[in-house]
């Protein structure tokens, strides 16, 4: 039984309409809805093929990456059934070589969507990594080059679809070129703070917290920029620094000693004997020795110098804090350890004096 529709339909069906009969048109829009309503479960269907993959291995990254071409994969799905319901239709030349240069343009942007957002995740799973290892310059410098790289793709697509519509892109670049090195030359502090601040990403001299100490500035770290540094000191103001200026000078890491020195010089009257002076020399060096807030390794006691006007012993040695309070508590307590050790062996602490001797002289003759 062979099924025929009334003559009024038929005719009604071979319509021109724009090139194209009624018949065809409903193809096309037939074919286009079909893959509209069809992508959800396209999508999920290939999703979950993928994701069987993926859950096979022991990263989570490859399953960032599957939820990440997700939506842009519905878009795809729907420009392949807009692809083949264009097929259907007649077009002139023109307007095909114009429809051929949108569907590739629309490839191009998806393709900059699916890698922008690959490059989004991959950051997070960085940044994440860096936290782990509490680095704060490496997840400054994970943002710079995300931030480059998303810069770098945005730009690639962009030139990619002159390209494909046409237009001459090298001598837009040969002149983007010559306007970067006149912007190059106008902006060189600011490329080389850019610069210095790479470096300052690379080497990690300091991290924020840090207590620092340059030719121009000494405080403590409390932001790491892209051009600046900004470090408050201890009279609480807020320097900011060029980063090509601490790139490009010594800085001095208090924070990162793993011990604090303790320098001084003693003085003793000259009325301390020698055996008094090897009395108080061997319980300093005990007393050092035994306290568990002095580095053991280095020790230092010695009767140096017959100065001015006194006999000086040399001290040096370490504390094992860093802490600033703390070790100025230690150095308070050991200064004192050190005056009693001196007392109770009989000897006192010189100061700057002179002492004048008159020489007897004869009477002058009558």
């Amino acid at each position: 039984m062979q099924f025929s529709l009334p003559p009024e339909i038929q005719e009604f069906l071979q319509y021109t309409f724009l090139g194209n009969s009624v018949e065809t048109w409903l193809k096309g829009i037939g074919i286009f809805i079909l893959f509209l309503i069809l992508r959800f479960k396209l999508v999920q269907a290939s999703i979950a093929v993928i994701r069987g993959l993926t859950h096979k291995t022991d990263t989570t990254f490859d399953d960032k990456i599957v939820d990440v071409i997700e939506h842009p994969l519905r878009w795809g799905i729907l420009l392949i059934g807009l692809y083949f319901a264009l097929n259907v239709f007649i077009i002139p030349d023109t307007t095909e070589v114009m429809l051929s240069h949108f569907l590739r343009s629309i490839v191009i942007l998806l393709a900059v969507w699916i890698a922008h957002r690959v490059i989004t995740v991959f950051s997070q799973s960085l940044q994440k990594l860096s936290r782990h290892f509490k680095s704060e310059l490496s997840e400054s410098l994970i943002r710079l080059v995300i931030s480059i790289l998303k810069a770098f793709i945005l730009i690639i697509g962009a030139i990619t679809i002159f390209q494909e519509w046409g237009f001459n892109v090298n001598g837009f670049l040969a002149s983007l070129g010559l306007v970067g090195m006149a912007l190059a030359l106008a902006a060189k502090d600011t490329a080389a703070n850019f610069f210095g601040s790479i470096m300052i990403f690379t080497d990690r001299p300091f991290k924020i917290g840090d207590w620092i100490k340059t030719p121009d500035v000494e405080g403590t770290i409390e932001e790491i920029g892209m051009r600046s540094t900004k470090v408050r000191t201890f009279a609480q103001a807020l320097v900011t620094v060029p980063n090509a200026n601490l790139a490009g000078k010594a800085i001095l890491n208090w924070s990162r000693m793993g011990k604090r020195r303790i320098k001084m010089n003693i003085g003793l009257t000259y009325s301390t004997t020698s055996s008094q002076m090897q009395t108080i020399l061997a319980e300093i060096r005990t007393l050092l020795g035994e306290d568990s807030d002095v580095h053991p390794d280095t020790i230092h006691i010695y009767f140096t110098d017959f100065q001015d006007s006194a006999l000086g012993i040399f001290c040096y040695f370490f504390t094992n804090t860093t802490n600033w309070g703390e070790y100025m508590q230690v150095r308070e307590r050991l200064n004192l350890e050190i005056m009693r050790i001196v007392e109770h062996n009989g000897a006192a602490f010189a100061f700057p004096s002179q002492s004048i001797y008159v020489e007897n002289m004869e009477p002058a003759a009558q």
